[in-house]
């Protein structure tokens, strides 16, 4: 795995974290409690290990492994969500990913996102064209705890709302062209959004804070508390909406 360019081993791992959770959930051992738990235990310790041997020059920052801190010291530091979505997960949903990032002096450049379910890998080494805005605009919001936020911007653009799962999730809806806009507000960590954001980015969208202000990854605070991922095009009339 050390001759593959970051953006083959993001690639890689995000595939593979993929099937080995879907084999824990097939295996049929674990009760719908206990599941996520597996799941999220048997990815991060393989994204892990496979990251340790293949760039042991790196940081790394994980969701499922403690962070002692030496990371904000390095330029380039791995950023993994073994599952963003383990109750979609644990519920045998679609709407669940598998992230592998690398932040390069803070800026999200190598992503991939895995979507299992669907049997789909986005990477930023790539990218492809999006498909235009719909019309009316579509919107994703979590499917258990829409932001009020995005709710009142959605109804002054007009647009439809899209319930749906983990953040992988709905930032690859605009990314296909199966959405327009994800604009969270409730919080979220780094490694919810770091794969997305590298992905997006290379794709063309346009990726921030609500107030329009950067994303910096490989904090020593880890706690992200807005996201905007949209088409370039797009991104005024999300912003006038946000200050309506």
């Amino acid at each position: 795995m050390s001759a593959m360019t970051d953006g083959e081993l993001a690639a890689h791992l995000a595939e593979t974290a993929g099937r080995l959770l879907l084999e824990v959930r097939r295996s049929g051992v674990f009760s719908p409690g206990a599941l996520g738990k597996a799941g999220d235990e048997t990815a991060n310790a393989f994204l892990v290990h496979a990251l340790q041997e293949a760039r042991p020059a790196d940081g790394l920052l994980s969701e499922e492994r403690r962070c002692d801190g030496t990371r904000t010291a390095m330029s380039r530091v791995w950023i993994v969500d073994p599952v963003d979505g383990t109750r979609e997960y644990g519920e045998a949903r679609d709407d669940w990913a598998v992230h592998v990032a690398l932040a390069i002096d803070g800026v999200a450049t190598v992503g991939a996102v895995a979507l299992p379910g669907l049997g789909l890998v986005l990477r930023s080494d790539r990218p492809a064209p999006v498909p235009p805005p719909g019309d009316p605009l579509r919107m994703v919001v979590s499917r258990t705890r829409p932001a009020p936020e995005a709710v009142e911007v959605a109804e002054i653009l007009g647009a439809t709302l899209i319930p749906m799962g983990s953040a992988g999730a709905k930032a690859m809806a605009v990314v296909r062209g199966e959405a327009d806009i994800y604009l969270h507000s409730g919080g979220q960590y780094e490694w919810d959004s770091a794969a997305p954001v590298a992905v997006a980015a290379a794709y063309g969208l346009h990726c921030s804070r609500i107030d329009g202000s950067p994303l910096v990854y490989n904090c020593r605070d880890v706690y992200m508390p807005d996201l905007l991922i949209c088409p370039v095009d797009l991104r005024d009339r999300v912003m006038a909406a946000m200050a309506a």
